[in-house]
């Protein structure tokens, strides 16, 4: 990670190494990671949420590199540089109809979706439903509390 991390920083220095193969393979690669969900934007280690900020800078760096394409789904056209996600049955991810989520978002098993967006970076943690036409911005960190500890801090809320 840590030489992706370089490679990034380095594009994120001096735009003009956006023509590299490499440094187009590692912001390309960065944002396959996030995709899997085995980065994230934002993460917490050790109780404390921690930016990484050079994967904030891949997701910028994304959008230079990426040429504009017509996706074309059912009677549904769009005009972009980020494909949709897809395969959302394998990944035990609920979708309905209107909910659009971009490659480079993260929705973890047990998601839900309702017509919402999901923008490239975010991430969706389990049990999470993203209820109608909501949006969850570019790497915004959804994570759903357990019942309990939640139930704990609303009840010493009313105290």
């Amino acid at each position: 990670m840590k030489d992706l991390q370089n490679i990034v920083e380095e594009a994120w220095n001096d735009r003009t190494l956006l023509a590299s193969k490499t440094h187009i393979d590692a912001i390309l690669k960065v944002i396959d990671e996030l995709d899997l969900g085995r980065v994230r934007v934002s993460e917490k280690v050790d109780g404390i949420w921690k930016v990484n900020d050079w994967i904030k800078k891949a997701v910028i760096l994304y959008f230079p590199i990426q040429k504009m394409k017509t996706i074309e789904i059912g009677p549904l056209e769009f005009h972009d540089k980020i494909p949709l996600k897809s395969n959302y049955a394998s990944k035990g991810v609920r979708v309905v109809p209107l909910a659009i989520a971009r490659y480079g978002s993260f929705l973890e098993e047990g998601t839900i979706l309702m017509p919402s967006y999901i923008n490239i970076g975010a991430y969706v943690g389990s049990g999470t439903m993203v209820d109608t036409w909501a949006t969850v911005g570019s790497c915004a960190q959804i994570v759903v509390l357990l019942f309990d500890k939640m139930f704990s801090i609303c009840s010493k809320f009313f105290e």
